[in-house]
Parts: C-alpha cells; structure tokens; sequence
C-alpha cells in the first residue's frame, strides 16, 4: 500500500457527489475548435452526460493558444450561441456558459493589455502554463491581470511536473490570489502515477480550490461516474471547494 493510500484508509468518508460539486468549470465542448469535441453531436452526448452525473452548470473553456488553437473571442462566443440551441432544442436541462483556457505567452499579455478576455462568474479567468518549463514573467501577469480586476485560475496544477513533490508553489500562488484547480481524472490516476500522487499531496494539505473534469470527450465523462468510490474522490469532500459559488 502506497503512502497516500495508507493516508486514505486510515477513517471513512462519504461517497462524493457531483451535484453538490455543482459547476464543472474546465471542458472543450463547443465542436470543432480545438482538440475537444468533434462536433455538435459529441457535445450535446456529453451535456447529458453532465446532467445525469448531477452537475447543475457546466462552463466550457476552449483552449486559445497561439499558433496551435488560434481561437478569438468571436469563434467561441459564435461556437457557444449554436451549442446554447441546441440545447434548447434538445431539451438540456442545464445551464451553459462559455469562457476560455488561456495557454501563457505572449498573446497572452497582449490580450490583457487590450482587454480581450473571455472570464466567468464575476471576471474568473481560466489559464494554463506549458508541460515543459516553468513560466517566466508571471507575476508581472498575474499582476497586470489583477489590475483589471481578473480574477486567475491556474488549470491541472497538478499536471505541472516541476511542482511535483511539494505544495509551496500553490501557497504562494493562493497567496497571491491565484485560485489553483485539479482535474477530476487526476484524482484516478488517469495521468499517471505521478500526476495521482502530486494530486493526494494537494487534497491533503489543503491546497486545492476547484475541481474539474477538463472534458474533452465523453470517455473523460464515463470515467467519472464509473470511479464515484475511488477513495481520493471521496476524500476530497473535506476541501472547502468554490465550484458551487461559481
């Protein structure tokens, strides 16, 4: 038995339950714009998906990052417009919204210059680094994203490998101000061993905002409710989450 399973076993906790999550905040549903869903049939499939797992809102966030997901603030609200009727049509009783994952360069920081920022719930802005290197430059802006008033989420912190090992980076970011989410799938080992155990380490010193399923096809979706037992789920009830304020 590994350290964090021994953690986990040591009293009992309750099944986790979806609905009380509320708002998936971290998925690629509007088809066709980036590496999520495919088309207009694949996201209403996963939508009822959502509803039947007991989500109750579900914001979308298409990846905009240069030269490889070339999005604008025009596709995706054009994306989200065809989705929100077909839901309608369909008869989807949840609710939809629609923001962005922002990749950090460049672009980037022009975007917040110029106030082209796709955000949510009260100017929540979703970013993301890169796999390879730690980011250079960021509290320049975090700072400049402050200052108009954005509110940071830093996606998959635990999917970062030069954090591995510790949680002192996501004290000084939450510090700072910067919300830090976790991938639901992070939490079955669906990244690997490594990426499950930075996870553990984050759920049981208490450095972990939001959760979400970062869905990008409705295998992400059928995964959730095929691991509701999986005991890191369950203990992650204990952490003060901000999804359902969302």
């Amino acid at each position: 038995m590994n350290i964090f399973n021994k953690w986990l076993s040591k009293k009992y906790v309750p099944d986790f339950d979806f609905s009380k999550l509320g708002t998936d905040m971290h998925s690629h549903l509007i088809p066709g714009i980036d590496d999520g869903s495919p088309d207009m049939k694949s996201t209403i499939a996963m939508l009822w998906k959502f509803q039947e797992l007991g989500f109750k809102k579900v914001i979308t966030t298409p990846h905009i990052k240069t030269g490889v997901f070339d999005n604008t603030t025009e596709i995706i609200l054009a994306g989200f417009q065809d989705v929100k009727a077909e839901i309608l049509k369909q008869g989807i009783g949840i609710e939809f919204e629609a923001a962005a994952e922002y990749f950090y360069d460049f672009s980037f920081m022009e975007r917040i210059e110029k106030d082209d920022i796709l955000s949510f719930s009260n100017k929540h802005v979703l970013l993301e680094y890169s796999f390879n290197q730690p980011p250079m430059g960021e509290n320049e802006m975090y700072f400049a994203l402050q200052m108009k008033q954005y509110k940071p989420i830093l996606a998959h912190f635990e999917r970062y490998p030069y954090y591995h090992g510790s949680v002192k980076k996501a004290e000084e970011l939450r510090d700072k101000g910067v919300k830090i989410q976790v991938n639901l799938l992070s939490l079955f080992g669906h990244y690997g061993p490594q990426v499950q155990k930075q996870t553990a380490l984050l759920i049981k010193e208490n450095q972990v905002d939001l959760l979400g399923s970062d869905c990008h096809r409705i295998q992400h979706l059928e995964l959730l409710g095929t691991n509701i037992q999986n005991s890191l789920l369950r203990k992650s009830n204990e952490l003060s989450l901000f999804n359902s304020e969302l």
